[in-house]
């Protein structure tokens, strides 16, 4: 009979995850000391930083700003809402990509067809792996180079790996779908495809919607980092009070952000409950 492991099975695996990440500090040559080594005063820029998040901007830090540049308020508004339109626009492109090639790379698709489909379904789960593993700011740096600071490149670039993730998902929750109603219309006569359309699509569809929502909360989260890529969303504005060291103002579009995703969060969890329920 063989023993158990004194750390049980899960004791063990968080063992080995923790001597890993001992390593990785080690042949780094990590050290706390490096975080103050640098130019810019190290500690002391840190504590500036985090202390100015009792004491969020409501106005410009600068000594001077231009006649006609409009309220620091209204410039966070905007580029809150700049940053959920991007992410809606990505989200919109990403679930046509994800549902389409999910119902094609699903098992279910091609239940009946014959051999034939078996190859093209494993190209397209290569070609969904492929979207998938190419990270959105990675495919934001190609098509910058293609495109320029173009919103149709913040859009793309999170339209890619968010389509290939929603492929992946939707794929295996309708491989996971009851099975009875498609076996229902099968004894009635329905075709592969009356099958798969009216009886395992919709037993599927609202946990497909449930996690599409919670994409979409990600999808914001990419949009307002894009604005580091010249993308005027938060990240943008984020990014050029940073440089000029306006922290303050660092923390009002930080917390803008933050309102924005507990926004999103609370309306897709009633959505989620709406759906699942």
């Amino acid at each position: 009979m063989q023993r158990p492991l004194p750390l049980g099975r899960r004791g063990v695996a968080l063992l080995v995850i923790f001597g890993a990440a001992v390593l990785a500090w080690w042949g780094l040559g990590l050290s706390l000391g490096q975080l103050g080594a640098g130019s810019g005063g190290g500690w002391s820029l840190a504590a500036d930083f985090f202390g100015s998040a009792l004491h969020p901007a409501l106005h410009y830090q600068a000594d001077f700003v231009p006649e006609g540049t409009q309220p620091f308020l209204v410039r966070v508004l905007e580029s809150a809402r700049l940053t959920v339109v991007f992410a809606a626009a990505g989200m919109s492109l990403a679930l046509v990509l994800g549902l389409l090639l999910g119902c094609l790379a699903s098992e279910s698709w091609w239940e009946g067809r014959g051999r034939g489909g078996a190859s093209l379904r494993w190209i397209l789960r290569a070609f969904i792996v492929a979207m998938r593993s190419v990270h959105e700011l990675l495919w934001a740096v190609i098509f910058l180079a293609a495109f320029g600071a173009a919103p149709a490149t913040a859009v793309i670039a999170i339209a890619l790996p968010f389509g290939g993730t929603l492929a992946k998902v939707f794929s295996e929750m309708i491989d996971e779908a009851p099975r009875r109603p498609a076996e229902a219309l099968q004894a009635l006569g329905a075709s592969p495809a009356q099958r798969f359309l009216f009886g395992l699509l919709p037993a599927a569809a609202p946990d497909m919607a449930a996690y599409a929502f919670y994409r979409f909360e990600c999808a914001v989260r990419s949009a307002a980092v894009m604005g580091f890529f010249g993308i005027t969303t938060l990240g943008y504005y984020l990014r050029l009070s940073f440089e000029n060291l306006h922290f303050r103002e660092v923390w009002t579009y930080l917390y803008a952000l933050i309102v924005v995703v507990l926004v999103l969060e609370g309306w897709s969890a009633l959505l989620r409950r709406r759906f699942v329920a």
